[in-house]
């Protein structure tokens, strides 16, 4: 992993688009609270829906008007047409946006056509095309692989496509393995890939809620992390006590190998992320944060 170990660290967090009122009032306290920290940016995901998608844009402005960092708003094109996707860059570009998170996405409810955009690759060629170097653009990795690759290899090659499309970075879907991401990332440095690869991080707080997610998005969790979870059964204080200790020791062995930062899967909340960052005792560095911001200048 010697590459990784050349990028500046990054610390990130990841929000949803609240569906209500008062969750969105709930979002902006949080946000506020992690925004103390001075993380390099914020991401805000974006759903297949329509309305969803219209949240995604209210989240990323209100999160950046009320902390001034920096978000970057998913954008997925499975189902989309080049039109839509040009209008919605055009008005991220009028929103003063500069950083993308460029994913296939999960296919509609109800659509049987990919629509104009098959795989992630050629949407991140697309972005590039239509608004040249205006966007940082973080795409998807995949340390236990793409739970719809063909193979191990398959999926570095899709990795690749994606990078030399035009990529900046990548956020990983989150593991509990640490040599699945320092496997991972040795496979991308044989095959030349050169750009940051951030893990992304699950606090446990909710065994029931982890291995639902897990079940869906192909995420393992260790066989030995399971029994124990199941050991607590309804004791949620444990589970969560044991969660963060496992969390915690993952993240200081993702920096100790080289890991280029870290990207929180905060769930809309606070309290776990922040007790992970204070018990790594981290610090954002500024540097990584001018480098994404580079496309504003």
């Amino acid at each position: 992993m010697k590459s990784q170990r050349a990028y500046p660290l990054a610390f990130s967090f990841e929000f949803f688009p609240p569906k209500t009122d008062k969750g969105a009032g709930n979002l902006l306290a949080v946000s506020k609270k992690l925004a103390a920290k001075n993380p390099c940016f914020f991401s805000v995901t974006f759903g297949a829906g329509g309305s969803t998608q219209e949240r995604t844009l209210e989240t990323v402005i209100a999160v950046k008007q009320h902390t001034g960092i920096d978000v970057a708003p998913h954008l997925s094109c499975i189902g989309s047409t080049r039109e839509r996707i040009r209008d919605i860059l055009n008005t991220y570009i009028d929103h003063g946006i500069h950083h993308l998170v460029a994913l296939r996405g999960d296919m509609p409810s109800g659509m049987h056509t990919a629509g104009e955009f098959r795989y992630a690759n050629e949407l991140v060629e697309f972005i590039r095309a239509e608004t040249g170097q205006h966007f940082f653009i973080e795409v998807a990795a995949y340390p236990e692989f793409h739970p719809q690759a063909k193979s191990a290899q398959a999926d570095l090659i899709n990795f690749k496509r994606k990078v030399d499309a035009g990529a900046d970075g990548a956020l990983t879907q989150y593991f509990y393995n640490v040599d699945a991401y320092t496997a991972f990332v040795d496979g991308c440095e044989k095959m030349g890939i050169e750009l940051p690869i951030v893990p992304g991080i699950m606090p446990i707080t909710n065994y029931s809620s982890l291995a639902r997610f897990s079940d869906a998005c192909g995420a393992e969790i260790p066989r030995w992390i399971r029994r124990r979870l199941e050991g607590f059964g309804d004791d949620v204080e444990s589970i969560k006590a044991f969660g963060l200790e496992v969390t915690t020791e993952l993240c200081r062995k993702l920096l100790e190998c080289g890991a280029p930062g870290l990207h929180f899967y905060s769930m809309n909340q606070s309290e776990a992320s922040l007790t992970i960052w204070d018990n790594l005792g981290l610090k954002s560095d500024k540097s990584s944060r001018s480098i994404r911001q580079a496309r504003n200048d």
